[in-house]
C-alpha cells in the first residue's frame, strides 16, 4: 500500500502524521506526506514532536504537484476544508478525511499555541494508531485489492484522465490492447502518449470550452499500438462526475474488434465506412487503403469518373487521420478561371486587383494544420501548376499582390476524372507535379463495376431524401430495382441520386415503380427492356443463403439483385 498524509502546506499536521506512522511497524506500507501548497515547517510542531522523542527538525516540506511519485492507494487528508481541493490523483486512490483543526491557525499566547499543538499531536497519534491497529488499513487494502481485481479482470480496456488530461487509471486490458504498460501511462497527458487519434481525432478537451454533461460518445477508431500494430477499437467515452455533480474527468472504455472487423471484411459484411456506402470487394479494399493512408501525411491522388464520390473518399482520409480535428478545405479547381483560382488558393492583399478591398486568406492558409482537397486538378493551367509545385515542395507561397512569405502545414489530397498520364503525354500536365501529387494513387471504381452496391446505395439515398422531405416510408419495387441494377450508370452515384429524386417527384404512392424513373440518357448502355441480365452463379448464391441463415431477402441484397431475380434463379437450379 502507498499511503500519503495530505494537508494544506505540509507544515505541521501531515508531517506529524507521517512521523508517527514511520515510527511504528508498517510492513508493506510506503508512507509519505505533502501539502497542496508549500509551507515552512512550523517550529512549534518540531518542539511538541521532540517532547515524544521524534525529531522533525530535518523534515523537508513537499508540494504534491512537485512529487515525481503521485500514484497512491490511500490519501488521508487532515485539515478541514481541504478534501474538496484534492485533485484527481493517478490510480484514483481511496480517500480518508480526518477533518482536524489546524493548530497553526491558533493565535494567542505561547502557552495557548503550544497547548493547541500538543492536542493536535495527541489526536493525530491516536488516529494513526487506530488506522493501523483497528483494522482500517486492512479494510482499505481489501477494498483496494477488490477494486483492482474487478477492473483488471474486465475484458475491456479502461482509461481515465482528469480535467487536465492526466491519466490516472489504466487497467490490464488497456495494457494488452495498446501495448503500453501502466507505469508508462499513469500521470501523463494522454496527448503525449497517444497523439492525435486515440479519441477518434476529435478530442473533447481540445474544444473551447470543454463540453460537459451526461451522455456517452461512441466511436469505432483505428489505433496504433506501442509497437506500431494497427488495431480497430470500439470506444465509449463519457464525462465523470463526483458525488457533488462536479466534472472530474473522462472515462474511456476500449473494446478490441480487430479480428471481428477483419473477418467481416473477408465475408463482405462491412456495408459502409466513414460515410461511404458499399460492400463490394473493390470498396472493401478501398476502405483498407483509407485506413492505411489516414496515418500518414503523404499526398494522395484520387482518380475516377465523375460522380464516383472522390470528395467523399478524400474527406474520409482526412477524418480518419490525425488531422481529423482540423479543417478539411475543398476547392474545385476546374470551376474557376486562373486569376480567381490563384486568389482562392493563396489569398490576396488589399489592392492587389480591382475588387480586392481587404486582405483575404486563401484555402491553403485556411487548411493550415488540416487538409486541402484539390478537385479536378487536371484542369489547372501550366502557370498554376508551377505555383502549386512550390507549395508542395516547400510549404510556402505569397498572397497575390503580397511580398510576405506564408508557411503552412497542409496535407494535399487531389482528384481528377482525367487520365493524367495522357495529359502528360500531350504536354498539358507537368510530370513532376503529377509525381508530387500522386505519391499514393487511389482509383475509384465506377458504379457499373460494383453493381452489387446499387440496392444499398439506392436505399441509403432514398432514406435521406425522404427525411429531408419529411415524407413517410416509400419502397422501391422489385421491378424498379431490377431496372436500377440493369442500367450502366454513366453518371455513377450522382446520376442514381438524380433518378431517385426524380422518382420521388413522380411517385404519389408508397412504392416507386419503373415508370417513375426518368428516361435514360440517349445511347446509355445496359437498360434494354428493363430486365437485368442474370449474372448469378450457384456458388455465390449458396454462400449468400448460408451467410444469411436462409433469409432469401437478405441473400438477394447481399448478391445485389432483387428478391424476384433470386427466386427466378432458384427455380432454374437444384439448390
Amino acid at each position: 500500500m502507498k499511503l500519503i498524509f495530505l494537508c494544506q502546506k505540509n507544515a505541521c499536521a501531515s508531517q506529524m502524521a507521517e512521523a508517527f506512522a514511520q515510527a511504528r511497524p508498517h510492513d508493506g506500507v510506503e508512507i509519505t506526506s505533502a501539502g497542496l501548497e508549500l509551507g515552512t515547517l512550523h517550529p512549534t510542531a518540531i518542539k511538541v514532536m521532540a517532547e515524544v522523542g521524534i525529531d522533525l527538525s530535518r523534515a523537508e516540506p513537499r508540494k504534491l504537484e512537485d512529487m515525481a511519485e503521485r500514484d497512491f492507494d490511500v490519501v488521508i487528508t487532515l485539515c478541514r476544508d481541504i478534501a474538496d481541493q484534492v485533485p484527481v490523483l493517478p490510480g484514483f486512490p481511496l480517500n480518508v478525511h480526518w477533518n482536524l483543526n489546524s493548530p497553526s491557525e491558533v493565535t494567542g499566547s505561547e502557552e495557548i499555541v503550544l497547548s493547541a499543538f500538543r492536542q493536535a499531536r495527541d489526536e493525530i497519534k491516536r488516529l494513526v494508531d487506530d488506522f493501523f491497529d483497528k483494522g482500517y488499513r486492512t479494510a482499505l487494502q481489501f477494498a483496494r485489492d477488490c477494486e483492482g481485481m474487478l477492473l483488471d479482470n474486465i475484458s475491456d480496456g479502461i482509461l481515465a484522465h482528469d480535467m487536465s488530461r492526466r491519466i490516472f487509471h489504466f487497467n490490464k486490458a488497456a495494457e494488452v490492447i495498446t501495448g503500453y504498460s501502466r507505469d508508462e501511462i499513469i500521470g501523463r497527458d494522454c496527448h503525449d502518449i497517444f497523439p492525435g487519434r486515440f479519441c477518434g481525432g476529435k478530442c473533447l478537451f481540445c474544444e473551447d470550452p470543454v463540453p460537459t454533461g451526461p451522455g456517452t460518445v461512441k466511436r469505432e477508431i483505428d489505433i496504433n499500438t506501442k509497437n506500431g500494430e494497427r488495431r480497430t477499437v470500439d470506444t465509449a467515452l463519457r464525462m465523470m462526475t463526483d458525488v457533488d455533480g462536479r466534472d472530474r474527468g473522462v472515462l474511456l472504455s476500449l473494446h478490441d474488434v480487430t479480428r471481428e472487423r477483419a473477418l467481416a471484411r473477408r465475408v463482405g459484411e462491412i456495408n459502409q465506412f466513414s460515410g461511404i456506402i458499399g460492400h463490394d470487394e473493390k470498396m472493401l479494399e478501398i476502405y483498407d487503403l483509407i485506413r492505411d493512408l489516414a496515418d500518414t501525411d503523404v499526398p494522395v491522388l484520387i482518380q475516377g469518373e465523375s460522380g464516383t464520390g472522390k470528395e467523399l473518399v478524400a474527406a474520409a482520409i482526412h477524418n480518419e487521420g490525425h488531422r481529423g480535428n482540423r479543417l478539411f478545405v475543398p476547392i474545385n479547381c476546374g470551376a474557376l478561371p486562373e486569376s480567381l483560382l490563384e486568389s482562392e488558393l493563396f489569398g490576396h492583399v488589399k489592392g492587389a486587383f480591382t475588387g480586392a478591398v481587404r486582405d483575404k486568406k486563401g484555402r491553403f492558409e485556411l487548411a493550415d494544420g488540416g487538409t486541402i482537397f484539390l478537385d479536378e486538378i487536371g484542369d489547372i493551367s501550366p502557370t498554376m501548376q508551377v505555383k502549386l509545385m512550390r507549395v508542395l515542395q516547400e510549404g510556402t507561397f505569397e498572397r497575390v499582390g503580397g511580398e510576405t512569405t506564408v508557411t503552412v502545414d497542409v496535407r494535399v489530397i487531389s482528384a481528377t476524372n482525367k487520365d493524367l498520364q495522357e495529359e502528360i503525354a500531350d504536354g498539358r500536365f507537368r510530370d513532376d507535379l503529377y509525381y508530387r501529387l500522386s505519391v499514393v494513387p487511389l482509383w475509384l471504381p465506377p458504379l457499373r463495376d460494383r453493381r452489387t452496391d446499387v440496392p444499398m446505395i439506392a436505399e441509403h439515398i432514398l432514406k435521406l431524401a425522404l427525411k429531408a422531405r419529411s415524407r413517410g416510408e416509400i419502397r422501391i419495387s422489385e421491378d424498379a430495382m431490377d431496372m436500377l441494377l440493369s442500367y450502366a450508370w454513366p453518371g455513377n452515384v450522382r446520376e442514381l441520386q438524380n433518378w431517385l429524386q426524380f422518382a420521388l417527384v413522380k411517385c404519389k404512392s408508397d412504392t416507386i415503380l419503373p415508370e417513375h424513373f426518368p428516361p435514360p440518357r440517349a445511347g446509355a448502355p445496359g437498360l434494354g427492356n428493363g430486365k437485368r441480365k442474370r449474372k448469378l452463379n450457384l456458388g455465390s448464391v449458396r454462400e449468400a443463403i448460408r451467410a444469411t441463415d436462409g433469409n432469401k431477402l437478405e441473400a438477394a441484397k447481399r448478391l445485389g439483385v432483387s428478391r424476384a431475380t433470386l427466386y427466378r434463379f432458384l427455380e432454374d437450379v437444384d439448390l
